[in-house]
Order: C-alpha cells, then sequence, then structure tokens
C-alpha cells in the first residue's frame, strides 16, 4: 500500500506523563463518554513511573486487515487509520494475532474489534 499523508497521533514516550487523558479524550470522541477501557489508545505502565502509550502504527502493509476473514476492516484513505465495521465483524481476534503489537482489542461491551 502506497504511503498515506493525513493526520497523525504523535507518539512520545518521552514526554508521556502517564496522566491518561488520550484515553479520555478517545472514549469521549468514539464512545460519547468517558470510558477509558473502550478507548481506542491504551496507556500501560509496565514498571513504576513508565507509562507507554499504545495505539495503532497503521503498518504499511496493514497485516490486520489482510487477516481478517469477515472483511470487517478497511483502511481509511484519506488518514490511513484502520476502521472496523462492527456488523461485520465477528470477534474470532485473528487481527489481533496478526497485529505486530497487539493493538486491536475486543470492545468492552459489543462482541467486535476496536482499533483506530
Amino acid at each position: 500500500m502506497s504511503q498515506i499523508k493525513g493526520m497523525w497521533i504523535e507518539r512520545s514516550y518521552e514526554l508521556c506523563s502517564g496522566c491518561r487523558r488520550c484515553e479520555i479524550a478517545c472514549s469521549l470522541y468514539h464512545e460519547g463518554k468517558i470510558w477509558p477501557e473502550a478507548s481506542r489508545i491504551r496507556v500501560f505502565m509496565f514498571v513504576p513511573g513508565v507509562e507507554i502509550p499504545h495505539l495503532c502504527f497503521q503498518c504499511e502493509d496493514y497485516p490486520c486487515v489482510e487477516a481478517c476473514p469477515a472483511d470487517a476492516l478497511s483502511v481509511n484513505s484519506q488518514t490511513g487509520a484502520v476502521k472496523v465495521d462492527s456488523s461485520k465483524c465477528n470477534g474470532c481476534g485473528l487481527c489481533i494475532d496478526a497485529c505486530p503489537g497487539r493493538v486491536p482489542h475486543m470492545h468492552p461491551e459489543k462482541n467486535h474489534i476496536t482499533i483506530c
């Protein structure tokens, strides 16, 4: 796939304070409420004091999209973001296994994957 120019979320590990405002903003935008468990951005603390923001890398070859047997995943041509058609997603998890960063995850209430 050709490289798509568009909006990017900068991942700055050095500047991440672990405040998790990115999780709040993402869930508010996508879910209409503050719900960090449903955020497409996740912040993990692997050791005390080290917060790591975890989000889609938008791989050049999109292995998650290729792995989906239900054709529920597609790439937004303007932003490069992976979009999920929740009506097609069967929650099989093959996209999670195919993702090098294991970014896709099950929505906490609905039986479908969330990514970007």
